[in-house]
């Protein structure tokens, strides 16, 4: 099981990245992430510069406005162009909601990844609504659905590098009392996670996201409050796990045993009693439904 050591220094983010990107198949950062990035570095970005980056990949844009006009943000007034969905959302919000959209257009479409991406989103939109209702005062929705969203981008990474990775995924799927991620070591020289991490790392998503995306299998980490554990990160970990258990409840797919694994340390890091499960259950279908 990863420990709260295997912490990536930066010096070694730097080299396996450089590894990674070149044997594992990490999609490099987009440029038009990265140009916007660079910009909200500055120490006056520029909103018309940021839009104008936008604009120029017409799909990006219209996703863009979609995504500031869904119901997860809940604006009252209807976002017509990029400008507007920048002036709403706010640059650093707006960058996630970017590289969400960018993230699901990095790889090939096939009927496996379909149901994976669309299980991602469910997860990421209940996510940043529990983050609301059970943990506002620690994490943000929208940092919460952005981990949901990334958390297991390394999955379809390792699909397209390794033909039997989906046999791989069943059996882990399946594991009872291994971690996931050792079970993808059993075959492979690394695991969803760490590729997930270096990708996140890669595409400038902020570190307590990147360090859930590394541990979010590791029980040891949801359970020990340490210096090296960001509370942030062990919240959003916590989170999405109890996201997905609704989602799996309520649809009766995707079985993982996951929740049996974690879920005790999960309610305990978010201070949810057994006899509250059922009423937050309640409320999340009315989200889950929404989204049918």
């Amino acid at each position: 099981m990863n420990t709260t050591a295997d912490v990536i220094s930066p010096p070694a983010v730097d080299s396996l990245l450089e590894n990674s990107l070149r044997d594992i198949g990490i999609p490099p950062c987009p440029a038009v992430l990265d140009r916007i990035v660079r910009e909200m570095r500055k120490e006056a970005p520029d909103f018309k510069h940021v839009a104008n980056i936008i604009n120029t990949d017409v799909a990006l844009g219209a996703s863009l406005i979609k995504t500031a006009n869904s119901p997860f943000f809940g604006f009252r007034s209807r976002v017509r162009s990029v400008n507007e969905a920048l002036m709403v959302l706010g640059l650093t919000v707006a960058s996630k909601a970017i590289a969400g959209i960018i993230l699901r257009r990095a790889f090939p479409i096939t009927p496996a990844l379909e149901r994976f991406w669309d299980s991602s989103m469910r997860i990421a939109r209940l996510s940043g609504w529990l983050a609301q209702d059970v943990a506002s005062k620690t994490v943000s929705s929208d940092d919460s659905y952005t981990y949901a969203l990334f958390r297991d981008c390394g999955i379809p990474v390792l699909f397209n590098r390794f033909p039997a990775y989906e046999t791989m995924v069943r059996e882990a799927n399946n594991e009872t009392v291994k971690n996931f991620t050792e079970v993808e070591e059993t075959h492979l020289p690394t695991n969803h996670a760490m590729v997930g991490c270096l990708l996140a790392q890669s595409w400038w998503l902020p570190e307590e996201t990147c360090f859930a995306i590394r541990h979010h299998h590791d029980l040891q980490v949801i359970e020990t409050p340490a210096i090296s554990s960001p509370l942030a990160s062990r919240y959003h970990i916590a989170i999405a796990q109890l996201a997905e258990f609704f989602l799996q409840r309520h649809t009766g797919l995707s079985h993982t045993c996951e929740w049996p694994k974690l879920g005790a340390a999960c309610l305990k890091l978010l201070e949810i009693d057994e006899n509250d499960i059922e009423p937050i259950f309640n409320e999340a279908r009315i989200i889950i439904q929404a989204e049918d």
